[in-house]
């Protein structure tokens, strides 16, 4: 497990990021699931896959992030972006704090006043932007977007990964009857638009079968197929689901992705690619889905279980997550090289599972469109730094640090032996 100097700064870490996880239970999964009955699993066209895209407003304002920020991305931030060597009239685009620095450029609410909406609409080629000679000509659509979202305040949105989620709006539909739940209005809504109807509903037997596979892996047996199709009452479905949550499958299907996100294996990786002991840590995952562990914990326990006050034994395997990187111990290889890979790992790993992020272009330089610095993952870095590991280990089983975990049979031996030993020796005088 892990312990040093660093592990106050690890700590504020765990804070910061459980900080910002959803603190109900965990992926809601029983909330989640009990409101979606048979409407949401309806065989739709597979073009409604983007109904998730649409917005709540039905395009009555302009999107900035998925509308505006691509057009000055395009076209502007070659001359008007991150790159200061490029960057013409001290002018840029890509931040917020550029675009609204020089009064003028743009006035909110007020498009016509707006330099950018004269300079794009100009009829003198020495003067229209981008310049004709930029490969870079933007349409009467984009133009007439641009115009909108000024003459609507010029609302600056940051990236949707780093904005604070909120519950939209439920999008108006023509048929209010079809939908069974608030998910259903946002697929029904896409579909009105493209002037399509939802497929007829599927049969019970397919809905099972879906629902199964989707909870537990697993198809259902003929004897649960028999089960449902005999259950006239209204809350079948919702008994299903249940029954499907509680069962052992359910955690076991769910774990599989947070498995390969967290890099799970049962070898080394490196060279003879050495067993490892590290399924405690898969089926302490999997009983925490089954046990519904609620998201925070579940993120804290794993980033930092060993450091919590008086951590329990399932507490500090779950910090094993940090544990699951390659290891090496070739011959030849330096052991400070892969001490490095190894912490390097958790950093990409940690970033990837819990914020949504890559880490990994920072690590050798900054670059000028990356929201991450070369200092800034070198700080992240300082968190996963204090783990007393060798940088060449396991080539016989785990590598250094690990905790012995005896079942409770081989406890009982142990505490049998060691009343022996006091007994012994208290013989002996």
């Amino acid at each position: 497990m892990a312990g040093g100097k660093n592990v106050r700064r690890r700590i504020h870490l765990v804070i910061v990021i459980a900080a910002i996880c959803w603190t109900g239970s965990w992926a809601g999964a029983d909330m989640f699931w009990r409101v979606l009955p048979m409407a949401s699993f309806r065989n739709v066209s597979a073009r409604t896959v983007s109904a998730r895209a649409v917005s709540t407003n039905d395009a009555k304002t302009v999107d900035f992030n998925r509308e505006i920020r691509p057009i000055l991305s395009d076209t502007c931030f070659s001359c008007h972006g991150p790159d200061e060597n490029q960057r013409k009239a001290k002018l840029r685009f890509d931040t917020k704090e550029g675009a609204f620095a020089k009064p003028g450029v743009i006035v909110a609410g007020k498009s016509a006043e707006s330099r950018l909406i004269k300079r794009i609409t100009s009829k003198d080629p020495n003067a229209v932007m981008p310049p004709s000679d930029s490969g870079h000509k933007l349409t009467d659509k984009q133009i007439e977007s641009l115009k909108r979202w000024i003459d609507e305040g010029a609302q600056w949105n940051e990236h949707w990964a780093y904005q604070t989620p909120k519950r939209a709006e439920l999008p108006q539909v023509a048929n209010k009857a079809w939908g069974r739940n608030p998910i259903d209005a946002f697929v029904l809504a896409r579909l009105e638009k493209e002037g399509m109807k939802p497929s007829p509903e599927a049969d019970r037997a397919t809905l099972l079968r879906r629902v199964s596979l989707d909870l537990t892996g697993l198809p259902p047996t003929p004897a649960d197929v028999d089960a449902f199709l005999a259950d006239k009452s209204s809350d079948a479905y919702e008994k299903v689901v249940d029954r499907l949550l509680s069962s052992p499958r359910y955690g076991e299907k769910m774990a599989m992705q947070w498995l390969d996100i967290a890099r799970y294996a049962d070898t080394h990786g490196y060279h003879i690619d050495s067993h490892r002991e590290m399924w405690p840590w898969r089926d302490w995952v999997i009983k925490a889905f089954n046990d519904n562990k609620r998201f925070d914990q579940f993120t804290v326990e794993q980033l930092a279980g060993d450091l919590l006050p008086e951590s329990t034994t399932d507490q500090k395997i779950a910090s094993a997550f940090n544990r699951n990187h390659m290891i090496n111990f070739e011959g030849g290889a330096i052991p400070e090289e892969y001490q490095n890979e190894y912490v390097v790992d958790r950093v990409e790993t940690t970033s990837v599972a819990w914020m949504g992020m890559t880490m990994g272009c920072a690590r050798c330089h900054s670059h000028k469109f990356d929201p991450i610095s070369q200092k800034e993952f070198y700080q992240f870095y300082a968190f996963f730094n204090s783990i007393p590991e060798k940088g060449l280990d396991g080539n016989r089983g785990n590598a250094m640090p690990f905790m012995p975990l005896p079942t409770d049979e081989q406890k009982a031996k142990q505490q049998e032996l060691a009343k022996s030993i006091r007994d012994l020796e208290d013989a002996l005088g």
